[in-house]
């Protein structure tokens, strides 16, 4: 005992200092004390049936008909019944329903809610916030204060005056089919601690909290929705475990009480009786030995856990004479006030009894403010009560609750993820997630998503693609809160979940009761388990931060398994840095200028979708996604871990850099000529092109050949011969989806390469068959095909750019480029846009290199650092240098494959003026710029696929867009 009152003494300590937390409250609650003028003038106002009908609560709902709207009306108008209990329904018809029943009623209402989650548990379009066993896992216990001040203001918005919460049962039952989740836990301490905590931030906002089910509900395998339970402890254990919350919450001024309908023979030996009709239970236990003098509720009376053995009006007598101050959900208020009089005139209560009660209501409602008039304002009610700080305390809720319950050698949080092929895998809900588009922001996760009930031959798909994967983040979710059949998850969910990780190392995320756990058969083989409890946005987002090492992990689990004790919980640091987090809130507070440009382009029609990323000094100061796939309503969205067609900044990203590694290595010279390298150029006009001509664009090349308009006949249709539908040893090469071109069509792209005109050599003229060359150099030099070379480049540095992205990513993840209805009769997804580098197979050396905003920016990164990114080193700097200087100005800009900024201020230049001569970049067909600045240590890289549904129209650069997001992000660091 001594342990937890030191420990209860440092919580409350913590919550005065940091939050301002008020001075102990007195035994009873504040209302009881009151004595009040309004209140005396109320009173002597009713007439003696009137203050018998101010102990009725009904129950309201603003999704039924006028027939249910009428039958409430006629309650209040007729029997001036003392209160509602909101149901279902929606935030603005209930605001305007209670104004109307509040304007008829004689006696102001007293309006309740069962909102243990907030008013969600209730209505729709309300702010929803975490069950209490996942508050149960937190550790800091003034966020539950913060969360409950918060619930409380919006009831208050909502004019809700009693919120049926906290939950005070001590859950120690697996098989509890009406608990469970609602409870903060098996330890008495913790229950008692987090109930208060929930329960003063409701009080000090003067919304009354009520502490449910007394005497306890925690421990029955039955729902006293459907029958009566049965608890067959002794008083004893009653007495030092589950009372335990109920007295420390009645001790600090809980203003009102819910009782339960249990059978407890140690309490009271009547057969059947429930203890909300047991005197033995209210008057004996709770307000005599217990000494609680606040509110006391029955549970609805409609449960079967009582109407099962008493038909309304009966049971409502049974309940005010057990000693209930307030009957809840009251079947028939007519036949139960008619009942009611009987037992008075009888003298089994008196109407003295009633006043008190009556009186002690007007107390409550003088407390919650209802002597003055009190109306809710429906404009703009959505809007504030889904505010900011709503989402903000969420996801301080989630990022706290999140529990590692195994890491085995320290598996978590992932590292070297830019070299992983990582596949998310949902169970139950089968779309993407936030789980999922979160672990995006910082690595390649492809998704796999399978219902519980998955075919068998989609889980033989699904395991095919899990073995060619290297790290499985497998989530379970779509539970049910109720421990019958296995929480809704199937035997097949269950024998899945155990071969995933037999197969690869698998992460283990249960966003489930943690419960489920008792059916897994066993975690040896899973590298890490965590628990998030719900199926919440911002549990999903907290769980993905806290696989890669964003946020602090400290939760404790609440409750037992078979494979953990509660209280279990391993810590883990968060790796981000104060820095970062600097970064990140200037980032959301300086760039809305960056937003509004993307947003427009979208509004316009420009593209789609996009991604734009920045970063400032090497580090990432903006990632944002806007869009979709498509123009369609129904499109995908676009995220972080979309891939793009880059187009041209393939030259950048895949040839520049394998020239320059060769360079490095001493194995390619760009002052030799095109024959030194390709002795097939003897005696063409090709032979003696200085590659460095080549590279800066003034090898007087034509700017590109249309290669595909040679297999297309006038009618449109392909010549015969050139195409097949399917892959063959005569049609090795994929040009799209069921489209290979005939063995030897590479053998004529160069023909026509060779065969192209040379005109005004030393003339800056921008041209993409100087590339076709570079790639056969590439891989003669390297002895590698272009895409296997780039690729061990990248992977050394962590980069995940990738040619062919469909040999390892899902078409889902990639936007789909042009609806190509001249050449490929079919939307472009997947498969690169350039038709000349189709033609090739989708590898070449101007365009097919595919991937996210952040990975083009790590390469920027890496040119700017001079070679080396991640403390790897993979290039000279020398000759980093050479490549992204300027080798022929003043006359042509350009670097080695790099553009250039323009130095005369009278010619247009690519980049704004504010980019320093220094800087480098490219820009690509299908809507794709990256930029780099050494002078002002920036990178900001622009993705989109406005080619999409056709490259007609450039309306991506008639706007600007590039250049005015390129610009406000230097208008931003400057301010």
């Amino acid at each position: 005992m001594k342990r937890f009152y030191r420990t209860t003494f440092v919580l409350l300590l913590f919550a005065l200092v940091s939050f301002n937390y008020p001075p102990k409250k007195k035994t009873d609650p504040d209302f009881i004390a009151i004595q009040n003028r309004w209140v005396d003038s109320v009173f002597n106002s009713l007439s003696p049936k009137e203050r018998l009908a101010q102990l009725f609560m009904v129950a309201a709902y603003s999704n039924k008909d006028a027939k249910h709207a009428k039958e409430i009306k006629d309650l209040i108008t007729n029997y001036k019944i003392g209160g509602l209990i909101w149901m279902q329904g929606g935030p603005v018809r209930q605001g305007k329903l209670a104004n109307y029943y509040q304007s008829i009623s004689k006696t102001p209402l007293l309006y309740s809610i069962d909102g243990e989650w907030g008013l969600a548990m209730r209505l729709d379009s309300t702010p929803r916030y975490p069950k209490q066993m996942t508050l149960g896992a937190i550790q800091n216990d003034s966020l539950i204060y913060q969360m409950g001040r918060q619930i409380a203001r919006e009831c208050k918005r909502m004019g809700i005056h009693v919120n049926f919460a906290p939950v005070a049962d001590v859950n120690n039952n697996p098989l509890n089919p009406v608990i469970g989740m609602r409870s903060f836990g098996e330890n008495k301490y913790n229950v008692a601690q987090k109930a208060y905590m929930y329960m003063q931030g409701l009080q000090d906002e003067h919304v009354m909290a009520n502490g449910k089910h007394f005497p306890g509900h925690g421990d029955t395998d039955s729902d006293s929705h459907k029958t009566l339970p049965y608890i067959n402890h002794s008083r004893e254990r009653l007495d030092t475990l589950e009372l335990y919350p109920f007295q420390y919450l009645f001790d600090k001024g809980l203003a009102s009480v819910m009782v339960a309908h249990l059978n407890i023979p140690s309490l009271d030996t009547t057969k059947d009786l429930a203890s909300t009709l047991s005197p033995n239970v209210v008057n004996d236990l709770l307000k005599t030995k217990m000494a609680y003098k606040g509110l006391i509720f029955t549970d609805a009376l409609n449960m079967k856990g009582v109407a099962k053995f008493y038909v309304p009006g009966e049971v409502d007598v049974k309940a005010l004479l057990a000693g209930n101050d307030v009957l809840l959900f009251s079947g028939d208020v007519g036949k139960a006030m008619d009942e009611i009089a009987l037992v008075i005139k009888d003298g089994k209560i008196t109407q003295e009894e009633i006043d008190e009660r009556c009186k002690k209501i007007l107390k409550a409602k003088y407390w919650c403010g209802l002597n003055n008039t009190q109306e809710i304002v429906t404009r703009n009610l959505a809007k504030e009560l889904n505010t900011k700080q709503s989402d903000d305390l969420n996801d301080k809720l989630a990022e706290a609750s999140i529990t590692l319950l195994k890491n085995t050698n320290n598996f978590l949080p992932l590292k070297g993820t830019d070299s992983l092929r990582i596949l998310e895998v949902s169970i139950g809900v089968e779309e993407q997630n936030t789980l999922g588009n979160t672990l995006k922001n910082y690595a390649y996760v492809e998704h796999l998503g399978l219902s519980h009930d998955a075919k068998p031959s989609i889980i033989a798909l699904a395991l095919e693609r899990i073995k060619e994967s290297d790290i499985v983040v497998l989530q379970v979710n779509k539970a049910t809160l109720k421990a019958e059949n296995n929480y809704g998850v199937g035997d097949q969910t269950l024998k899945l979940i155990d071969s995933i990780s037999k197969i690869k190392p698998t992460i283990l995320v249960m966003m489930t009761n943690p419960y489920l756990l008792n059916k897994i058969s066993s975690i040896a083989n899973f590298k890490a388990v965590m628990v998030a409890y719900e199926y919440l946005p911002s549990l999903l987002r907290a769980s993905a931060n806290a696989i890669m090492g964003n946020i602090r992990v400290n939760g404790k689990l609440p409750v037992s398994t078979n494979h953990f004790k509660s209280g279990t919980g391993l810590v883990m640091e968060s790796s981000i840095k104060n820095e970062n987090v600097r970064r990140e809130i200037f980032m959301n507070k300086k760039f809305g200028a960056v937003d509004s440009i993307a947003l427009s382009g979208i509004r316009e029609k420009a593209y789609p979708g996009c991604e734009i990323v920045a970063l400032k000094d090497g580090q990432i100061i903006y990632q944002k996604s806007f869009g979709k796939f498509t123009y369609s309503p129904d499109s995908k969205a676009v995220d972080n871990g979309t891939l793009y067609d880059l187009a041209s900044l393939t030259k950048i990203a895949a040839s520049s850099l394998a020239l320059m590694k060769l360079r490095s290595e001493g194995n390619f010279d760009y002052t030799k000529t095109l024959g030194s390298y390709l002795p097939y150029l003897k005696d063409t006009d090709k032979e003696n092109i200085i590659i460095e001509d080549v590279l800066s664009h003034q090898a007087g090349l034509q700017a590109w050949i249309p290669f595909y308009l040679r297999t297309i006949q006038k009618d449109g249709d392909y010549k015969p011969g050139v195409y097949s539908k399917t892959k063959s040893e005569d049609y090795p090469t994929e040009v799209a989806k069921n489209l290979y071109v005939f063995k030897g069509f590479n053998d004529s792209i160069y023909n026509r390469v060779i065969k192209s005109k040379v005109q005004n050599p030393g003339k800056y003229l921008y041209s993409d068959i100087g590339y076709y060359f570079m790639q056969q150099i590439i891989e003669q030099q390297s002895q590698k095909k272009l895409n296997e070379y780039v690729a061990d480049i990248y992977t050394k540095v962590g980069i995940g750019l990738t040619y062919l992205p469909l040999k390892y990513f899902s078409k889902t993840q990639i936007a789909p480029t042009e609806n190509d209805e001249k050449f490929r009769k079919q939307i472009i997804q997947g498969y690169v846009h350039d038709p000349g580098a189709a033609l090739l197979g989708g590898v070449a050396g101007h365009a097919g290199l595919f991937g996210n905003a952040l990975d083009v920016a790590k390469l920027m990164q890496l040119y700017l650092n001079k070679g080396e990114l991640n403390g790897v080193r993979v290039l000279d700097s020398n000759v980093v240098k050479e490549f992204t200087t300027c080798r022929f100005c003043p006359g042509n800009r350009r670097g080695l494959c790099f553009e250039k900024p323009e130095a005369d201020t009278k010619k247009d230049s690519p980049v704004v003026q504010e980019c320093s001569l220094d800087s480098y970049g490219h820009s690509g067909f299908t809507g794709t710029f990256a930029w780099a600045d050494p002078k002002n240590n920036l990178v900001v890289v622009f993705l989109s696929n406005r080619v999409y549904p056709n490259a007609d129209e450039n309306k991506l650069a008639k706007m600007g867009i590039r250049g005015n997001i390129h610009k406000a992000f230097y208008d931003a660091l400057k301010k």
